[in-house]
């Protein structure tokens, strides 16, 4: 169910500005939304495992925090990013 750390790896690789780049907040919320969909597929065929619909709330909580600060911060990466994602409309 969580994501394996070749997974992770790849999402870091992809989103992040440097080498070595793991903290930044593109990164941070790309890692989230492969968690968030990997979680909403379970809450698919488990409905009734409240604990993890209760991570799931936090982790999305988590990620529009994120989302917030980078839109403040930079509108442009902010776009870049919910593109590239497929978040938004």
């Amino acid at each position: 169910m969580a994501l394996t750390q070749s997974e992770k790896n790849e999402i870091i690789k992809k989103y992040a500005r440097h080498e070595g780049d793991t903290g930044s907040a593109e990164v941070q919320i790309a890692v989230l939304t492969a968690d968030i969909n990997e979680i909403n597929g379970h809450m698919r065929d488990h409905r009734k495992d409240f604990h993890s619909q209760r991570g799931l709330m936090k982790k999305i909580g988590h990620r529009r925090n994120l989302l917030a600060y980078l839109r403040n911060k930079d509108v442009s990466r902010y776009r870049d990013l919910i593109q590239s994602l497929g978040l938004r409309r």
